[in-house]
């Protein structure tokens, strides 16, 4: 009989206790998504802004470390032209872009 009243649990009027009891998760959900979830979705977002800004005469590198010239676009504006010497283009996904350097800007 005892070994069941120590299966149960303890008895009486707690009935704030399973709030409190969750309290550290839910403490642990927010701090992870101010320093983990809130940064990579703003990193994002600025990633699109700065694809979607690119022009003919940037100098861009791709995701693989080709460094080029905006030359053109095709495809709707989804693949972009660069020329990566002289005589010699290649057609490379926008959004493989890594980082982009405006000309016209500086």
């Amino acid at each position: 009989m005892t070994y069941l009243i120590f299966l149960m649990g303890p008895q009486g009027g707690e009935g704030g206790s399973g709030f409190m009891s969750l309290l550290p998760f839910l403490a642990i959900i927010v701090i992870m998504y101010f320093l983990m979830i809130r940064p990579q979705v703003k990193k994002q977002k600025d990633r699109q802004k700065m694809i979607d800004a690119i022009q003919k005469g940037d100098n861009v590198v791709t995701s693989g470390g080709i460094h080029g010239k905006v030359m053109g676009f095709t495809d709707n504006d989804k693949t972009v032209i660069l020329k990566v010497d002289d005589n010699v283009k290649i057609n490379v996904d926008r959004s493989a872009i890594g980082a982009a350097k405006n000309l016209k800007s500086e």
